[in-house]
């Protein structure tokens, strides 16, 4: 497997193969990498020549500096996991500078209002960051198609818009969650978890399993109540908020209306950990 860090070098490269009629399908990712990510880059394989699989933990779409500080980071292990894939994977660790020059800075993004729900409304910039460094990345890797998974729902239907607003001639591409046993969402995060927080997590998904099988027969209003009384006196899990949004405008739904798509949208507390997830309600 190839590795770059620079960009030019990087450049080159895509340019040269894409002359020749090849296809490239891109996975961002801040690295950590696990089979959620792994189901990502086979997608990819599955739909170009090759593939560009970046890893970047970037520092603007951090809201909280502990975070940044404490986000894994294995880049042997990642390179490992990716040389066990069939096809060609091209990895590109740049470092910040290269990225973002001499001033690293988040730029403004709208997003039609997508990013004041949920996500954005709880964690301050965050979607500005996210935009910021998917412009850069995009422009130096130029992919035909560009990969994300389903667990962060809102930043997906964020990047749709960022490409749809900005004309990025890049197909942007969900794809779904890939879970642990228990249930619990892969994440980069996971691994920071104790045994026994990584058991208890599992809750999260039952809950929301309890809500989908609810979701036909209670008000919206209900299922809000009946999801905080359940993580109300739970001895490791705080739950910063619960929604049930429409899937396209992110909006907190209200009462339920006929030929809407809702989703119920969490995100968890295990100590220092902070844990989102999804599921639909249809």
């Amino acid at each position: 497997m190839v590795i770059y860090t620079d960009k030019q070098l990087l450049q080159s490269f895509v340019r040269r193969e894409k002359k020749k009629g090849k296809q490239l399908g891109f996975v961002p990712t801040m690295g950590a990498l696990h089979r959620g990510h792994m189901s990502l880059v086979e997608m990819g394989l599955s739909e170009n020549d090759f593939v560009v699989v970046s890893i970047f933990v970037n520092p603007t779409q951090f809201d909280n500096q502990q975070d940044l500080d404490k986000y894994p980071r294995i880049h042997k292990q990642d390179q490992e996991l990716l040389e066990s894939l069939e096809g060609e994977v091209i990895l590109y660790i740049p470092d910040a500078q290269s990225i973002y020059g001499e001033s690293i800075k988040a730029r403004r993004f709208t997003y039609d209002g997508l990013e004041h729900q949920m996500e954005g409304a709880h964690r301050k910039g965050h979607f500005d960051g996210v935009g910021t460094i998917l412009t850069l990345l995009f422009d130096i890797v130029e992919p035909d198609r560009a990969y994300f998974g389903e667990k962060d729902f809102q930043q997906l239907q964020i990047v749709k818009k960022l490409v749809e607003k900005h004309h990025i001639s890049v197909e942007i591409i969900g794809c779904p969650i890939v879970r642990e046993a228990n249930g619990l969402a892969m994440s980069s995060r996971n691994r920071r978890l104790s045994k026994k927080e990584f058991e208890e997590a599992a809750f999260i998904y039952k809950v929301l399993m309890e809500v989908r099988t609810r979701f036909s027969s209670e008000s919206i209003s209900n299922l809000k109540k009946f999801v905080e009384e359940r993580f109300l006196h739970h001895e490791l899990l705080k739950l910063e908020y619960f929604e049930i949004a429409n899937e396209k405008t992110l909006v907190p739904a209200v009462r339920k209306r006929k030929h809407n798509r809702y989703r119920g949208f969490i995100a968890v507390h295990s100590g220092s950990i902070r844990l989102i997830d999804n599921v639909a309600l249809y």
